[in-house]
Order: structure tokens, then sequence, then C-alpha cells
């Protein structure tokens, strides 16, 4: 069985790039991919993470204010 994780798109690469600053200064479990050729956003990347609903909590805590989030997938 694939292993499940959450992806986080964004409307910008400011978005992005603040996304990864909050998540590395929070300890959120993670990090910055391109995004997956399937998936549509108007930035090219995305922030990976595990599936678990804890992670997804650290990253909106984290983020919270300031950064935008244009969708939310969980993908295998």
């Amino acid at each position: 069985m694939a292993e499940r994780y959450a992806v986080a798109t964004f409307a910008s690469t400011f978005d992005a790039l603040e996304a990864e600053r909050c998540c590395r200064e929070a300890g959120v479990p993670g990090r910055i991919i391109p995004l997956p050729t399937h998936l549509s956003a108007e930035c090219g990347l995305a922030w990976r993470m595990p599936a678990e609903s804890s992670a997804r909590a650290l990253f909106e805590h984290a983020c919270a204010g300031r950064v935008r989030v244009a969708a939310w997938f969980e993908l295998a």
C-alpha cells in the first residue's frame, strides 16, 4: 500500500516560501516540493507533509494569518 501524504498548494510563490519559513521555525514536518503534475494551482510549489490531521493542524497554526493555502489534497 502506498504511503499517504497531504499536500497544500498556494496561490503565489511568496505564500509557498513563507509557509516553508513558518513551518521550519515551528518544526512542522514536511517540505516544499514541485507541484505534482496532476494538480492545478497558480504557483508551481506545494508543501508535502504526513497525512495525519495533527500535521495539518501544526501547519495551519504555524501559518495562520500569514499564508493563503489555495487547496488541500491527500495523495498516495
